[in-house]
């Protein structure tokens, strides 16, 4: 995973661990956004995660409108590489903290942490967005 988004990202957005994630969610209150297709995103997601797409991604979008932009605003994709062009968005619209999820939700998934559906019940289900991405996820059914 180092290698990986390394030679993708310039780390422009800084990391945060699935761990520590984890802890921050049980902790205080923290807005997570996924911008991943929505395809992706009804197959499964991490809970309370608002899905704000990638290929049509407006920082005007309904589910940022009421941020506060000095709110911990945590941004994950499949392994971290959209997510970190998205947290680059947000920053230049003027979130404050931003963070990118360490290999996104498959490195989540990987972990043994809990994703749902589009239903909001627990699932094992990923989408995996292509076989070429699929490597990386160790865990979990893969949905295409």
């Amino acid at each position: 995973m180092d290698k990986l988004l390394k030679q993708y990202n310039n780390q422009s957005i800084p990391y945060i661990s699935v761990g520590e994630l984890r802890m921050l969610q049980m902790n205080s209150v923290v807005m997570i956004l996924d911008p991943r297709e929505p395809d992706e995103y009804s197959v499964s997601h991490l809970k309370s995660a608002k899905n704000v797409g990638y290929n049509h991604f407006s920082t005007n979008d309904k589910n940022l409108q009421y941020l506060d932009k000095g709110a911990t605003v945590i941004v994950y994709c499949s392994v971290g590489i959209r997510s970190e062009k998205i947290g680059e968005a947000l920053k230049k619209a003027g979130f404050t903290t931003v963070k990118n999820l360490y290999g996104g939700i498959f490195e989540w998934i990987n972990k043994g942490y809990p994703v749902i559906d589009s239903t909001g019940i627990e699932t094992e289900n990923v989408h995996a967005f292509s076989q070429h991405w699929s490597k990386y996820l160790q865990a979990g059914n893969l949905v295409y």
